[in-house]
């Protein structure tokens, strides 16, 4: 199966993917990408960490270690689609970010609609009475772990 092209649809991700390989979930920003990773039942996401964005090249670099290091067979990006549904320029970015990344990663790609991960990131730390630093380092990673959650879920129910 070729990889290099972004997959719109998820249900494909477990066709290309060996058992109990992981699934990354990405919420990638201007300024960080958050990172968060399935269990090997792909059921259950965990935040797992934050690259603060720099040269492509090395962005890149760290998600292959991270790949390589979880066993990783696919990944599932968050897609800042605007609220009435309509994709803008932030869109526009992630999509152009997946391609170059499949240019230099042959993996399998998913993108999930991401509308609100980051508010409801935000909310779960303010709950959780998270100072304003803390939440700054953690939201990131969270919002990927729920963007991959939601993914994760829409699969099991498949």
């Amino acid at each position: 199966m070729d990889h290099r092209k972004p997959m719109g649809d998820l249900r494909e991700l477990a066709g290309a993917m060996r058992p109990a390989q992981r699934i990354l979930g990405l919420d990638v920003g201007a300024k960080t990408i958050g990172v968060a990773l399935s269990d090997v039942g792909r059921t259950i996401a965990t935040p797992c960490t934050t690259i603060r964005r720099g040269k492509f090249a090395r962005d890149a670099g760290a998600l292959g270690t991270l790949i390589g290091e979880h066993d990783v067979g696919a990944l599932v990006i968050g897609l800042p689609v605007n609220m009435d549904g309509s994709e803008g320029p932030r869109c526009q970015s992630v999509r152009q970010f997946a391609a170059n990344l499949l240019e230099r990663i042959d993996i399998a790609v998913a993108f999930w609609d991401e509308r609100l991960s980051t508010v409801a990131a935000e909310r779960v730390l303010l709950e959780a009475d998270v100072s304003r630093k803390r939440r700054a380092e953690l939201v990131d990673k969270m919002a990927a772990a729920y963007i991959l959650q939601g993914a994760l879920d829409f699969l099991g129910r498949e």
